[in-house]
């Protein structure tokens, strides 16, 4: 009898110790299975905090964030050390996951240049508190420049709008957006191509120009080829004409001949 409860016992404890086991052997596989997943998930860059414009990106700004593979945007990065020291071109906020779109590679010089989008340039204007919008400018805003001159007499002044839509760059020597209030400003520095650089000096030199804030919303651009071409006195193509075939008229000339024959007298017109 004795013997035959140590026997169950021994099989109790088998058995439990089997249960244990399996128990412990699940317990590792979905381990595994966790840890396969986390090695699999894709890692992306996010800002740790709000990045303003123009800054240069800082390793403390940033912090990295684990996705699913499927989840991962195209354009994003997987190293903080891929983006420590890039500008940023756009208020990028905390939480947001850095996008190649977002922040320019500085590769030298001032962040400023960074800022520039292929094929531009950055110049600045002398403003006053009525010219800068009464500081109400933020760099990343767009405005128009409207040119005004006199034309001979001291009571007739013309203005037109030459260039329109141009990204704000800086404000006196500030690429930030962060502002509590207006500020009065003496210069704008504007992104602008070499042929409204151009128009900008010209308008500059001839008169006043006046910057007006665009609502950003509004990227209607009208052609201003024409207007640009008035102001830097370049005459627009001719198109060259055919010259006009001239038409030959032969006159007729009559000539009268008289014609004796004997006492008789006739007279014979004849045509050349």
């Amino acid at each position: 009898m004795k013997k035959k409860g140590v026997v169950t016992m021994f099989g109790v404890s088998l058995l439990m110790a089997g249960g244990a086991a399996l128990i412990a052997m699940s317990w590792m596989q979905e381990q595994n299975r966790e840890h396969d997943s986390l090695a699999e998930a894709g890692q992306v860059v996010v800002a740790a905090l709000q990045i303003p414009f123009g800054t240069t990106v800082q390793a403390s700004d940033l912090k990295m964030l684990r996705l699913p593979p499927d989840s991962v945007p195209p354009g994003s990065f997987n190293d903080i050390e891929n983006v420590v020291g890039r500008v940023s071109n756009q208020v990028i906020y905390a939480g947001e996951i850095l996008h190649e779109g977002r922040v320019a590679e500085h590769l030298g010089g001032s962040a400023l240049a960074a800022l520039l989008d292929q094929g531009k340039r950055a110049m600045s204007v002398r403003v006053d508190d009525v010219v800068g919008v009464a500081g109400f400018l933020l760099p990343g805003n767009r405005v128009d420049v409207v040119s005004s001159k006199r034309n001979g007499s001291r009571d007739s002044v013309e203005s037109k709008t030459v260039l329109r839509n141009l990204k704000v760059l800086a404000v006196d020597q500030i690429a930030s957006q962060e502002r509590d209030g207006p500020v009065i400003v003496r210069a704008v520095t504007l992104e602008v191509d070499p042929t409204q650089a151009e128009t900008l000096v010209k308008a500059t030199q001839e008169g006043k120009v006046q910057l007006t804030l665009r609502n950003p919303l509004d990227d209607e651009v009208p052609d201003l080829l024409a207007t640009q071409r008035e102001l830097l006195n370049v005459e627009p193509p001719r198109v060259r004409s055919e010259p006009t075939p001239q038409r030959t008229t032969v006159a007729q000339v009559q000539r009268r001949v008289t014609v004796i024959r004997g006492t008789e007298a006739s007279t014979v017109n004849v045509r050349n």
